[in-house]
């Protein structure tokens, strides 16, 4: 999740299945509107037909929804994982996602994967207000309260961008969410050190949070996206395999290793849009 857009979110979603796909088979769930997403562009080169090749009018089958997904490289050696989205052309009518986090889990579990990634696009700190004030359940808490969920808040490592963070955290808090099992990613968008009110931001973020990670600034990113992972610097690894490891640290101090059998989701009702 972000606090606001343009915060990384999806490269940050990228590098963590990266470093995920080594725990186990490792999925990308977009979420977001087509034309508003980089993931069609990362994998433009597939076959897969992605989330429109998913009928709903009728089930989904497990190979069903693998043959929709596409195929991506880990950093690890002999690793991959599995992104779904919308890989159509442009000029296509834009598909009707369901915005319901628990339509998702249902996607997930017939892909059976063992780690899901959703990259969301609702803006956090504004969901929960507006939840708030509309007395509903928010998209926020949704995705927070599906099994063993992993909350990850990505901003950018500026002043605006931890000022944004911060509201979300507070947001967060105000509403009861489970900020002790959330991770904080702070996405850099130059070289060199984070100014200085990013570093007090971070230090002030970790009590409250799981843990905060830097992510470094990369020119492989910047101008070539997430197509070509090989040539990554080897601190974007390093931070990479640092945000995989705090993500299932927080998942292990929450409920245990190994981490318990998934719950299957309950049927939706039909007035829920499905896939």
């Amino acid at each position: 999740m972000a606090a606001t857009g343009g915060s990384g979110r999806s490269t940050v979603a990228n590098l963590l299945a990266c470093g995920l796909a080594i725990s186990g088979r490792t999925a990308v769930l977009d979420t977001g509107p087509r034309l508003s997403s980089p993931w069609p562009a990362w994998t433009n080169s597939q076959a897969a037909q992605g989330l429109s090749a998913l009928p709903s009018d009728r089930p989904l089958s497990r190979a069903g929804v693998h043959q929709a997904a596409a195929q991506k490289p880990g950093l690890a050696a002999n690793t991959s994982w599995q992104v779904l989205t919308d890989g159509r052309e442009w000029h296509s009518a834009p598909l009707s996602l369901p915005q319901d986090p628990a339509a998702w889990h249902q996607l997930a579990a017939i892909g059976g994967w063992q780690v899901v990634l959703a990259d969301t696009s609702h803006p956090v700190a504004h969901d929960v207000l507006a939840a708030r004030c509309e007395d509903r359940v928010g998209l926020t808490r949704g995705w927070c309260d599906l099994p063993f969920a992993i909350p990850v808040l990505c901003a950018a490592a500026t002043a605006s961008g931890v000022q944004a963070l911060q509201q979300a955290v507070m947001a967060m808090h105000a509403e009861g969410l489970p900020l002790q099992r959330t991770v904080a990613v702070l996405v850099s968008s130059s070289d060199g050190r984070p100014p200085a009110v990013v570093r007090a931001g971070a230090t002030m973020l970790a009590p409250r949070t799981a843990a905060v990670i830097q992510l470094p600034h990369d020119p492989s990113i910047r101008a070539h996206g997430l197509r070509e992972p090989d040539r990554l610097r080897s601190r974007t690894r390093q931070a990479a395999a640092a945000l995989a490891d705090a993500v299932l640290a927080a998942a292990h101090a929450t409920w245990g290793e190994p981490l318990p059998q998934a719950p299957r989701p309950h049927p939706l009702s039909p007035s829920v849009p499905r896939l």
